[in-house]
């Protein structure tokens, strides 16, 4: 009997030493496959896209670029797909409401990984709740899309110009405007031609020293001008620089612009000339008056048209007055011929 029972306790060692080390197989396990912790160290979220993009179960799942997780599973949603992932629980405050997760990748040869972007200013998503999602920048099937787009664009831009449809197009099969952009290509030639030889006001001036030093000293006096202006030299230095000068030039714009106010108002003989009809009738009254005695005149009605008009009482007129001033004469020369005066007393 001893015996046996020195036996039952060795197998029970046995026993127990073999589930000590399916303990630690599993621990080590877990820890390899980078489960982040035991189950109960876990919880499980959910994020939907429209494209798996090649991510596989087992995928690890980054948080701002550190492994935080796995996927468990991708299921079919629709059109869409599901993706589930597990994160360790101290990672949930920085996945919240506000967190996004695009599908990455983790090497150059293709290998997706889940990434999410973290958020600590938003509320945590509870357990299998719902991580917004994005479309990844930047994806293989993007970049062949958008070659792919590229191809067609040039071949029908190849078609267009066979075609001579635009400017390339009738340039490469239009014959008269090759001839035309042949002809300007020569005429420029003939241009840079003539300027190299110095003809014309551009060829002497990049040929001839006296023409550039003409120029120059233009220049040097229009500097001149520029800088007696600047120090308040002539009117326009005075315009610009002295106080009083402009004070005055302001008054004097005010005044303008009084004056035009007041004849605006109708203030005044000119602005009432401006703005009352009533003068404005007056004076176009008058004006037809004189037109009808100007014409009276020029036909030779009354006596001042006859008298401009008359040539016989025009003379006569003119004889009369000499006559009377002759007379005049006679008169101031002797008195007593033409005055007598006789007296007779009773």
């Amino acid at each position: 009997m001893p015996r046996t029972r020195s036996l039952a306790w060795s197998e029970l060692k046995i026993g127990l030493l073999t589930l000590v080390a399916l303990v630690i197989a599993t621990g080590v396990i877990f820890l390899l496959s980078g489960e982040s912790g035991f189950f109960w160290q876990r919880y499980a979220l959910k994020a939907r896209f429209p494209n798996a993009g090649g991510l596989k179960t087992g995928a690890p799942v980054r948080l701002a670029g550190v492994e935080v997780g796995s996927v468990t599973a991708i299921d079919f949603s629709g059109d869409q797909v599901d993706v589930t992932f597990e994160l360790s629980r101290n990672m949930r405050p920085r996945v919240t409401d506000q967190s996004v997760a695009i599908i990455g990748s983790v090497s150059l040869l293709g290998e997706s990984a889940l990434d999410i972007k973290p958020a600590t200013a938003g509320t945590p998503i509870p357990d299998w709740g719902y991580v917004k999602t994005a479309r990844t920048p930047g994806q293989l099937a993007d970049v062949s899309e958008q070659a792919n787009l590229g191809l067609i664009q040039a071949t029908e831009l190849l078609k267009d110009i066979r075609a001579g449809k635009g400017t390339l197009g009738k340039l490469v099969t239009d014959d008269a405007l090759y001839r035309e952009v042949t002809s300007l290509v020569d005429a420029a030639n003939t241009v840079a031609g003539n300027l190299r030889a110095g003809r014309g006001t551009l060829g002497r001036l990049n040929n001839d020293p006296a023409a550039y030093e003409a120029l120059k000293a233009s220049l040097e006096n229009l500097e001149g001008i520029t800088d007696r202006i600047n120090s308040g030299e002539g009117s326009l230095g005075q315009l610009l620089k002295d106080d009083a000068f402009a004070n005055t030039l302001n008054s004097a714009t005010r005044n303008i612009d009084g004056i035009t106010a007041r004849l605006n108002r109708g203030e005044g003989t000119a602005g009432k000339l401006l703005t009352d009809d009533a003068l404005y009738k007056r004076i176009d009254t008058l004006t037809a008056r004189l037109d009808e005695v100007t014409k009276k005149l020029n036909d030779g009605q009354g006596t001042a048209s006859q008298l401009l008009n008359d040539r016989k009482l025009y003379d006569s007129l003119n004889q009369t007055i000499a006559e009377l001033g002759g007379l005049v004469a006679d008169i101031r020369k002797d008195p007593r011929k033409y005055l007598r005066v006789k007296v007779s007393i009773f």
